[in-house]
């Protein structure tokens, strides 16, 4: 155990001697192709996978319209420039770019996309609030590491689509067939998913896709597959406790479980801490507690499966999901004895 998480521990990139590493800095870049031969047969659904929420939000356009997850009001305010500004500040809530959070050991993407308006070429944007980059440049991105990374599996969680018509549809879906090609991985039984039955037929991708579209292409899993209950709360109390009863009510069986450990500002939030953003507001303080929850937890049939964060960089969020992986292997030292 202690030689797997040494390699956990590593740093993707040398670091001059006598620097201070940050959790941004920790490389688990192969943490599962790094787990012990038991855990390879362990259904993925039974096993701790960190994730990241708005995963695409580490860079938005303030130069581009609001996007259409907005209402008519924050649209007309939004022409004001500084309007714009303070939105961002709202809006991101990631630092790391999906290459780094890979290297980070981030295995499950939350992903909302949109169109733009007066786009002629159907092009796809991730949306939050604002535009971010093309869904095609950080599919390449995600694909660049798993093709360095051949025993990574990654779920791409696509859950919100804004101003889509069946033509943007067919255009991301051929995009995402364009760049993954063989790495994605059929619609199956939940259960019958390991690491080890992906190996082996060269799958590294999961691709959720919660639009009925999804029936049209065997490689698409319908969302409620992969069920990411919500607290929508600024109360790290309330979010726990919702946290729990959830995953108290999670399915023993046929699906995959998000704990979307995050806490969403209200409009008074965000009025009250309008210049510091989301980060400064709500994150910052109250990210250590839910890692104290996180690091109480244990993965399982009716344990904890895939966990969310903002701001994943923040904390030792991902290294601390992945090492709940080694209660799995007490239990099985414990059954030995």
């Amino acid at each position: 155990m202690l030689g797997r998480k040494l390699r956990m521990g590593t740093i993707c990139s040398p670091i001059p001697s006598g620097t201070k590493t940050s959790s941004s800095d920790v490389c688990n870049a192969d943490w599962m192709a790094s787990l012990p031969p038991h855990l390879h047969n362990v259904p993925l659904s039974n096993l701790a996978i960190p994730g990241s929420h708005d995963s695409f939000s580490y860079w938005v356009d303030e130069k581009s319209p609001v996007g259409p997850d907005q209402t008519p009001a924050i649209m007309r305010l939004a022409r004001i420039s500084l309007v714009k500004k303070l939105m961002k500040k709202w809006s991101v809530t990631q630092n790391l770019t999906f290459r780094e959070q890979l290297e980070a050991g981030i295995r499950y993407f939350d992903l909302r996309v949109s169109s733009k308006p007066g786009d002629t070429d159907q092009e796809i944007y991730f949306i939050h609030g604002l535009f971010g980059i093309k869904v095609w440049d950080g599919l390449m991105e995600i694909d660049s590491f798993l093709t360095q990374h051949p025993r990574e599996i990654v779920f791409l969680d696509f859950n919100h689509f804004y101003a889509m018509d069946e033509a943007h549809h067919k255009h991301l879906v051929h995009r995402i067939q364009e760049v993954f090609g063989s790495k994605l991985c059929l619609a199956c039984n939940v259960e019958s998913l390991t690491l080890q039955i992906l190996w082996e037929k060269r799958f590294q991708v999961l691709i959720f896709y919660h639009c009925p579209f999804y029936k049209q292409y065997p490689f698409l899993w319908p969302g409620k597959k992969i069920p990411a209950p919500w607290a929508n709360t600024t109360s790290v109390r309330k979010l726990i406790l919702f946290l729990e009863t959830t995953l108290s009510e999670r399915a023993p069986r046929g699906a995959f479980h998000v704990s979307q450990a995050i806490l969403t500002p209200r409009a008074k939030t965000i009025a009250r801490g309008l210049v510091g953003g989301l980060k400064n507001t709500l994150v910052h303080r109250n990210l250590p507690v839910i890692l104290d929850w996180v690091k109480t937890k244990k993965p399982g049939t009716m344990g904890v499966n895939i966990i969310t964060s903002d701001f994943v960089d923040l904390v030792d969020f991902a290294t601390t999901v992945i090492e709940l992986n080694d209660l799995l292997q007490e239990d099985r030292a414990l059954a030995k004895c």
